[in-house]
């Protein structure tokens, strides 16, 4: 058993695992990564790799999730609880059609390969921006408290393809004409201020509920980006015939998920699809060569409220042994070893192809972001 598990051992020392045993308990640490492992001496004998598939998997979990948070930019898991989600989640289409889209359904979503052009950092397809409160300087007698928009450098950057503010109308009860306008915010001065009108529109309203209107913001976003000091927020109304303002600005009772936001699409990365291949293995597989294993990432095991979709997605994992007699089956590594057989501690079992996943998250500004994070799907395993 130990000349099975000796080309496992040499992986472990090139990659800087630190090992230390005690009453059969062994500590395994890479890094910050720390995963204590229990070999059960039954275990140890019917299935020799078996612990190390364990071993392979706690690993994995563990890497995905500071992959996640460093692919994210974010320094920390944004604290963003399951009451939080159901109070800022917008009830509205954009985010209905991502979810229908891509079926965020765990096992049937189906992942793609791509070769990006940062193979490491999320590209940012899809930004939702909650409207947020106006600042003190453009109110006038205390108003309006809404709606301020707060982009990110990143997003700042981007080149934006399409850009529509989403407003809620409160129902009403017989068809009528709802007159909605957008005034752009400045600063009050010691002269007084107008706030400057950018859109109206007219709507004819025949539903007795709510309804969800989108208006083109490209051009004004635009400016924006381009000239942030004047972005200071706007001012949105939709009133009836009667004069009431049925647009819903402000967070009420029974006005969760109701509040106005912005949504953004960005230009993607080029990318180019590849093959998938690999040898593929199951838990109960009696494989000991390297192989690829199924894994599944459950981001509401972690306590990741934060994450909206997916819940949860197949990672996979990469176990197995690099002995010199499968070295056929890797013709490149067995080459090296070959050429320099006392320069290489031997080849590990790691991945060779990974794929991106999609997901829709809060980051930390409790912003909506809809982007692809690359390398977290195993699609190959390999020796190198």
């Amino acid at each position: 058993m130990l000349s099975q598990l000796c080309p496992l051992f040499l992986c472990m020392l090139v990659l800087s695992v630190e090992f230390s045993k005690s009453k059969g308990d062994t500590i395994l640490q890479k890094g910050s990564l720390q995963v204590e492992l229990t070999l059960d001496k039954s275990e140890e004998q019917d299935c020799p790799v078996c612990p190390w598939r364990k071993y392979s998997k706690e690993i994995r979990l563990e890497s995905i999730k500071s992959q996640i948070l460093s692919k994210l930019r974010l320094k920390e898991a944004p604290n963003i609880t399951r009451e939080v989600v159901n109070q800022l989640l917008p009830k509205a289409p954009p985010l209905q059609q991502i979810l229908d889209q891509h079926e965020f359904q765990g096992d049937s979503f189906q992942h793609k390969t791509f070769l990006e052009e940062d193979e490491y950092h999320a590209t940012t397809e899809t930004v939702i921006s909650m409207a947020q409160e106006t600042d003190h300087a453009v109110r006038i007698d205390g108003n309006p408290h809404c709606c301020y928009f707060n982009f990110s450098p990143k997003i700042m950057f981007t080149k934006v393809v399409k850009a529509q503010l989403w407003v809620y109308l409160r129902p009403i009860q017989h068809t009528s004409t709802v007159y909605l306008q957008i005034l752009r915010l400045k600063p009050v001065t010691e002269e007084g201020s107008k706030h400057i009108r950018i859109r109206s529109l007219k709507i004819d309203l025949h539903s007795r509920s709510g309804h969800w209107q989108s208006i083109d913001f490209k051009h004004v976003l635009q400016n924006w980006f381009k000239q942030p000091h004047n972005n200071w927020g706007i001012e949105i109304n939709a009133f009836d015939p009667n004069g009431n303002d049925l647009a819903v600005t402000s967070l009420g009772p029974g006005a969760e998920g109701l509040h106005p936001f912005m949504e953004l699409r960005v230009m993607e990365n080029n990318k180019r699809s590849r093959r998938n291949l690999g040898l593929d293995c199951d838990e109960h597989s009696t494989e000991s060569r390297c192989c690829r294993y199924p894994l599944t990432v459950d981001f509401e095991a972690f306590g990741w409220d934060w994450i909206i979709a997916p819940k949860r997605y197949k990672a996979n994992y990469c176990s197995g042994q690099c002995e010199y007699m499968f070295m056929q089956k890797y013709p490149h590594t067995h080459l090296v070893q070959q050429a320099n057989p006392r320069g290489s501690a031997g080849p590990c079992c790691t991945p060779t192809k990974m794929s991106p996943i999609n997901m829709l998250y809060f980051n930390d500004k409790q912003q909506i972001i809809y982007g692809k994070i690359p390398g977290m799907v195993v699609d190959r395993c390999g020796c190198s």
